[in-house]
């Protein structure tokens, strides 16, 4: 059953040093509007775009999940996604004057604490909810997770640790959401490391910041005291769960893992959101902020054969937009462009683009009787032909609004694959 977005009640502020990257760093948690998100704003980079906690942000991080928006890094973000997502935050700004999260205790026990002392505000806004309905399986290394369909609602994931050549027995966790008390069973759960592998791993530059506060040291000299028995296994679960956060969906069915890191969370997480797109591209997965051509029409002052997106599939605010153009080869421009070889012309592909930036750009209500128009184009991709028979999906996200400016990082896709992307900036004029 689909709920309404929440946020925080009250700013939150935590202090501490980053894992990896060893530096202070001081973070202030604020309410966020719906269907903005997770944001993270770098306060010591002014000028950097926020960074959004979704897959397209997602860039390489070993041992950690990272985000990356233009020159804006923001490092280990996965305890605090993991406390978003189990105690139901879907929006929030987290503004903070370093690269990386502090560590804390090593743990999530210190953001559900935090964020549970902010208090929680139900938001006029439903959350997506995915529903999955065939099984998915990465398969990474020795690292299994399957996903698949369950008759329950809501998510159970478990977790099978198994680091026997470490001389650690395998461990097994399992949890459900809603269900289980994630703050007192899971989020207290470390950090951990063998200490074989210890000083590898910071000639490789990593744990500058780690500490016998924030890690437990396993296979040295001297046996560390658990908080649980199992406690590895549960940390590994917590990373599971903050590295779902970046579906941007409450996700329906149950999750097995075994081995796993971040890299195949990450690669399961692209699968999800294919499957989802699959749905919303087929009419399967409809959110009640779409718009028929009818609706677009009223709102674009563009017409055949310059209408050139067909359906919003999803409308997050004045954010992100999501739209479909089907490319029939009864396009007039397949007349004159390669008729031999029907293409469609790169510039239409921005257009169409474009179109569906403006559609969001006008929903904000002081841009009654404005005329988006675009200003300027850069950053421009063209990754592959499309060709009649072809589905565009198009996907548009407002990074900078401001009076009558806006600044749009765009993408268009088929079957997954980019097929064109560019950043739009527009002004916003009378439309008389």
């Amino acid at each position: 059953m689909a709920r309404n977005q929440r946020t925080i009640k009250n700013p939150v502020e935590v202090e501490g040093v980053g894992l990896h990257e060893g530096e202070p760093v001081r973070v202030v948690i604020r309410p966020g509007r719906a269907d903005t998100g997770v944001l993270f704003l770098r306060k010591d980079l002014p000028d950097s775009d926020p960074v959004p906690a979704t897959l397209d942000a997602l860039a390489e991080g070993e041992r950690r999940t990272l985000l990356r928006r233009g020159q804006a890094e923001v490092h280990t973000v996965e305890h605090l996604l993991a406390a978003f997502l189990c105690l139901g935050i879907d929006n929030a700004e987290v503004e903070l004057d370093g690269p990386e999260m502090p560590a804390l205790d090593g743990s999530a026990a210190p953001w559900f604490e935090a964020l549970g002392n902010a208090g929680l505000v139900e938001q006029k806004a439903a959350r997506k909810v995915f529903a999955l309905e065939e099984p998915l399986v990465v398969e990474q290394g020795g690292a299994v997770l399957n996903a698949f369909p369950s008759e329950h609602e809501g998510l159970a994931v478990s977790y099978t640790l198994d680091y026997r050549a470490q001389g650690l027995a395998p461990q097994f966790v399992e949890c459900r959401l809603p269900g289980t008390d994630m703050a007192a069973d899971f989020a207290p759960a470390r950090t951990f490391v063998f200490a074989a592998e210890a000083e590898a791993l910071r000639e490789a530059g990593l744990g500058a910041g780690a500490s016998e506060e924030n890690t437990v040291l396993l296979g040295g000299d001297d046996q560390p005291e658990l908080r649980f028995d199992d406690e590895p296994a549960r940390h590994k679960l917590i990373d599971l769960l903050g590295d779902l956060f970046l579906l941007g969906a409450d996700l329906r069915g149950s999750i097995a893992a075994i081995r796993s890191g971040h890299r195949t969370h990450h690669a399961l997480v692209r699968k999800l959101r294919e499957a989802m797109e699959q749905e919303e591209n087929h009419g399967r997965l409809v959110r009640d902020t779409g718009m028929d051509i009818r609706e677009i029409a009223s709102l674009l002052p563009h017409r055949y054969p310059f209408l050139l997106v067909d359906r919003v599939l999803e409308l997050e605010g004045y954010r992100r937009a999501v739209g479909i153009k089907n490319v029939s080869v009864n396009e007039p421009f397949f007349v004159g462009h390669f008729p031999e070889q029907p293409i469609m012309p790169g510039v239409l592909i921005l257009e169409a683009l474009a179109q569906l930036a403006g559609t969001l750009l006008l929903r904000r209500m002081e841009y009654t009787g404005k005329l988006p128009v675009l200003w300027a184009i850069d950053k421009v991709k063209l990754r592959r032909a499309v060709v009649p028979g072809d589905q565009l999906r198009l996907e548009v996200e407002a990074i900078k609004v401001r009076d009558t400016m806006g600044r749009v990082n765009c993408c268009a896709k088929v079957n997954e694959h980019v097929a064109a992307e560019a950043q739009m900036v527009f002004t916003l004029v009378d439309a008389g």
